[in-house]
């Protein structure tokens, strides 16, 4: 079944939603509470989670750590250091169930590893501390006032025994003795302790949203042009060419926006942290990207009299869309910053595709200038476009303009 230009934009609208919506997609976790979270992490040991959200202005951070496949008979803990790695000075929130069956939160400093988790003040503000416990899960919430001015913490998470309403000290091997890491919050990343960059929601979100628009924006919308411009020149390829492109150009723009919709919600959930030339390109790129699909709609047919007008803005858009995409492409890998084997490898991309352009753009400006010579010469042999017999002579390509529809 043919897909006419009206389906075409409706399927590209409803897969448009579905994708944008998966890469939107952090955490299938959803708080009782209905509190949501800019981050979250996945802590690497104890069955441990953290959710938070950062506020560079007032440098407060909201968190709720989560310990999951614990029951009532321990005691769990996550902390600051703001000297060092390790236990050795932490500033920890604890919470357990007590045997009363209520929940029991508070503050511990830790001066040394022989701590009994005594309650005391932290060195920073502590406030709206709270914990739960259901289903084996317990969780701390928390917002933290953070003085130091560094977005890159030092935490510690752990778990050990209750005697009574007493913590015991936690063991001393396996997990428990690799607990600990590192935390960028303006980032959205945690590492190991050996600095190594663990998996997080925003650093999922800027990988998708880079995927997807290097992907959209500055592959597939490149070679739709390609398609189209090389293509349509030979009779064979018609109108083949033209379910190429649009299958090419649709399937870009779908992408492209989903990649669009998690760059937009990456920006809302970052406050105080702007790249204002990456958005403004990207909003202009999508606004651009959507009239270039509802011109589908109202293309007209080849021997229209507006025909002109509207390929010369089909034409225009289109290509300040390849642009626009290719620049702010490389402007998100700076911000980005990943490997240098990326960049390089879409920089390689950029550069196959711009070589075969020019290859192809000679070889079709080589058989339109044969195609028109071997027209001229029929049409002087034919007596100026007269057969022998009178009649209109029709040369082939007649109907062509410099080889092309």
């Amino acid at each position: 079944m043919r897909l006419g230009p009206r389906g075409v934009f409706v399927s590209c609208i409803l897969v448009t939603m579905f994708l944008s919506t998966y890469a939107q997609t952090c955490s299938n976790y959803a708080f009782s509470s209905n509190k949501v979270f800019s981050d979250c992490n996945d802590l690497p040991v104890l069955n441990s989670f953290l959710h938070y959200t950062y506020n560079p202005s007032s440098q407060s951070l909201e968190i709720a750590y989560r310990h999951t496949n614990v029951d009532s008979s321990k005691w769990v803990a996550w902390a600051i250091n703001p000297t060092s790695q390790g236990m050795a000075g932490s500033q920890a929130l604890v919470a357990f169930q007590q045997s009363d069956g209520s929940m029991r939160a508070y503050t511990s400093p830790i001066t040394a590893y022989s701590t009994q988790l005594a309650e005391g003040d932290l060195s920073f503000p502590v406030s709206d501390l709270s914990a739960t416990y259901s289903n084996n899960e317990i969780i701390i919430y928390a917002t933290l006032g953070l003085q130091n001015g560094s977005s890159t913490l030092n935490q510690v998470w752990q778990e050990g025994q209750l005697s009574g309403n007493a913590p015991t000290p936690h063991s001393t091997s396996g997990d428990n003795v690799r607990s600990m890491g590192t935390l960028n919050v303006l980032l959205g990343q945690s590492g190991s302790a050996g600095g190594a960059v663990g998996t997080s929601s925003k650093t999922r979100k800027q990988n998708i949203h880079g995927v997807l628009n290097a992907i959209s924006w500055g592959i597939m919308m490149p070679l739709g042009a390609i398609t189209a411009r090389y293509l349509r020149v030979f009779q064979s390829a018609d109108p083949a060419w033209f379910y190429l492109h649009v299958t090419c150009q649709t399937s870009a723009y779908i992408i492209g926006v989903a990649g669009w919709a998690t760059g937009i919600r990456l920006g809302s959930q970052s406050p105080g942290i702007q790249y204002t030339s990456h958005r403004v390109i990207g909003i202009i790129l999508f606004c651009v990207a959507t009239l270039q699909v509802i011109a589908l709609l109202v293309r007209p047919k080849k021997e229209h009299k507006h025909r002109i007008f509207w390929n010369i803005y089909h034409h225009s858009l289109g290509y300040s869309i390849i642009v626009l995409g290719i620049i702010n492409i490389f402007k998100g890998l700076d911000i980005l910053n990943p490997e240098k084997k990326w960049e390089r490898a879409y920089t390689g991309v950029i550069v196959v595709l711009a070589i075969v352009a020019a290859i192809l753009e000679a070889y079709t400006w080589f058989v339109v200038l044969k195609r028109k010579k071997a027209a001229n010469a029929e049409k002087m042999s034919n007596g100026n476009g007269y057969g022998s017999n009178g009649i209109n002579a029709h040369y082939p390509y007649s109907d062509r303009s410099n080889g092309r529809v």
